[in-house]
């Protein structure tokens, strides 16, 4: 695993347009055309198609009426199928912009004819750059629809876990395969906090080490990411407790035992956010009171010098007065004019002086313990 030297945050949100009304669907102009992948499944079977257009899925499902289906829909550019949803399945209008509006909060909505929900997929692009992509569900009685707005995911391990006959997850129905990719996302959190939580640990040793201002660049991004983890991560959490107390057939009790399990992930998750922030920024205010300390030092340093040298000039200063010793007009030797600048020995003396007033200085200094 590549050490992260520098972490930065994308999030795509596309501004509203103020003054559209509500359930209109306004994809970006870099939204991806839709491609659609189907997984039809029971016990001992498993399908894999990738459909054209709503046409084809729909001769598909049709094909398939006893199979569960799973239809991972990939780039939201394609307005005719989301029309055809609304159309066949009678999706609220309001729903079908939240699926293209990619800034939604994690949440449950429940219909007459099925469940919407949403959550966020954070992950590491190839430039260390967290994304935050949104993942949103549509759950009916026998088939789970995703839709993401880019062709990438990390559910890899998901369709190996289909791949394999009599299995769970071929068991349990769609709201089961709902909570499996939700399960995953959940997953996916662990790994980006035990990442930054290492990366959290070798920030420390350099601070101990040898600090520099880099330290606190690294240690706001990665304070940056916690960040959009925890406001991802609680209302992902208060979305699994509403599918918990959701009274929705299609959401059957014994998904809802597995659904207890990620709830708890999600509140360990938000946890150990927390606490990795709290780190994050005590490695800042660290940094700063290094900072501190060591300038305290240099201006200590700076200050028993100072202190040193301040009796060394002020006896340099009255010796460098210009009095003179005799009237160059009368020739009267004026007594009091300092007599010592003309004894023969007086230059050492002075010397001798101001070196013995430094070694008692630093004497007394180092007695105090200034000079540690």
């Amino acid at each position: 695993m590549a050490k992260i030297r520098r972490i930065s945050v994308k999030s795509k949100r596309r501004p509203t347009i103020p003054g559209t009304s509500p359930g209109s669907l306004q994809p970006g102009e870099d939204a991806l055309s839709s491609k659609i992948y189907v997984y039809s499944y029971d016990r001992v079977q498993l399908f894999k198609h990738e459909c054209v257009n709503h046409v084809d899925l729909k001769k598909l499902l049709n094909r398939f009426p006893h199979f569960r289906h799973w239809v991972q829909i990939k780039g939201l550019n394609d307005l005719e199928l989301l029309h055809a949803f609304r159309d066949e399945l009678q999706i609220s209008a309001l729903v079908l912009e939240d699926i293209v509006n990619t800034h939604q909060r994690p949440k449950l909505e429940e219909y007459p004819r099925y469940c919407f929900a949403t959550s966020r997929m954070l992950s590491l692009n190839k430039e260390l750059q967290l994304e935050n992509k949104q993942l949103s569900f549509i759950l009916t009685k026998n088939v789970l629809y995703t839709f993401q707005d880019e062709y990438s995911d990390f559910f890899d391990p998901v369709r190996k876990r289909l791949e394999e006959a009599n299995s769970q997850i071929r068991n349990g129905g769609p709201s089961y395969m709902m909570y499996t990719l939700m399960d995953m996302v959940l997953d996916n959190y662990f790994g980006l906090i035990g990442r930054f939580s290492d990366e959290l640990d070798m920030l420390e040793e350099r601070l101990y080490r040898r600090p520099d201002k880099t330290i606190t660049y690294d240690a706001q991004q990665i304070k940056r990411a916690f960040v959009m983890m925890r406001r991802a991560a609680w209302p992902e959490r208060d979305k699994l407790n509403d599918m918990l107390r959701s009274s929705s057939e299609l959401i059957t009790a014994d998904t809802k035992v597995y659904l207890r399990d990620a709830y708890d992930h999600a509140i360990q998750i938000i946890d150990l956010v927390e606490s990795s922030k709290e780190i994050s920024s005590g490695l800042i205010d660290m940094y700063l009171s290094f900072n501190s300390n060591r300038m305290n030092e240099i201006v200590k340093v700076l200050t028993i010098i100072s202190a040193i040298f301040i009796p060394l000039t002020f006896i340099a200063g009255v010796y460098g007065m210009n009095f003179a010793r005799q009237d160059p007009e009368t020739g009267k030797v004026f007594p009091y004019s300092m007599p010592e600048l003309y004894h023969e020995d007086g230059y050492i003396y002075t010397l001798a002086a101001m070196l013995l007033i430094a070694l008692l200085q630093i004497l007394w200094f180092w007695k105090k313990g200034w000079l540690k």
